[in-house]
């Protein structure tokens, strides 16, 4: 079991790699075909052994071999996550008695899909229609040949999801007279209730929120953001998505007696 899950977080490693360049050329709309990597400084072409996952930055000391600057971390942190979140979610499955090779395959690919929503929206403050648009369709099929007593829940969810923060975005509109919540925010909640269901799709905006708000007063008591700032909600949704999607049994377990429920 546990030599499976080493050999997904290497396989993470590589696939991150390549969410790494979805990630930096899908909202310049570049081609992730096409075209080679190169250095962000010296726009040197890199080799092979340069492209190896964490390896090659550890090899070069974090720099460029041709122009020596300090490589971003920003690549080798997706790589990394992408491993430990291939093998964590291989061990969940494990544990919680729902290991077949297709749920496997299906969690792999939504967690590839929501690493590229939470880094592109925290760099470039995009979420992609190229990955939305898929995800939606891949879940949806998986709802209706995996999940069909729960599809309509699903689906249902998705709705409100979608509809509650539209709501939410016109009001502020109103008070404000400025955009709050983005379309690409209203469009990944509906992937969100698709995939996640009542009530964690509940659990999963109420974390988000959470830890929007929080990291938001942090950022304005260190005087790094102003009361006018925005930030990307994009990640924060991503991480209740994942809390929701990997613990929302336990966590539901947990606060629900506290509701009285």
């Amino acid at each position: 079991m546990y030599l499976f899950a080493v050999a997904l977080f290497i396989i993470g490693l590589f696939i991150g790699s390549f969410l790494g360049v979805l990630i930096d050329r899908l909202p310049k709309g570049k081609s992730v075909l096409k075209g080679r990597s190169k250095c962000d400084f010296c726009k040197k072409e890199l080799a092979w052994y340069e492209l190896i996952p964490v390896l090659s930055f550890v090899i070069q000391n974090g720099k460029c071999r041709s122009c020596h600057k300090k490589l971003s971390l920003f690549y080798l942190t997706i790589e990394l996550s992408t491993g430990f979140l291939f093998a964590v979610t291989y061990l969940l499955l494990i544990h919680n008695s729902e290991f077949i090779i297709q749920n496997l395959l299906f969690y792999l690919l939504i967690t590839s899909s929501l690493i590229v929503v939470f880094f592109t929206d925290l760099k470039y403050g995009i979420i992609p229609n190229k990955i939305i648009f898929p995800s939606v369709l891949v879940t949806l099929l998986w709802l209706l040949f995996s999940q069909q007593p729960t599809a309509i829940n699903h689906l249902l969810s998705a709705i409100g999801a979608s509809l509650f923060l539209t709501l939410i975005s016109y009001i502020y509109y109103l008070i404000r007279k400025k955009e709050s919540i983005g379309g690409g925010d209203i469009k990944f909640a509906f992937l969100m209730g698709l995939l996640l269901g009542f009530p964690n799709i509940i659990l999963a905006f109420y974390i988000a929120f959470l830890t929007g708000a929080g990291y938001s007063i942090i950022l304005i008591l260190w005087a790094r953001l102003k009361l006018k700032d925005s930030i990307p909600f994009g990640p924060f949704l991503v991480l209740g998505t994942f809390a929701s999607l990997y613990f929302g049994r336990e966590i539901l377990f947990l606060i629900l007696p506290y509701l009285g429920l």
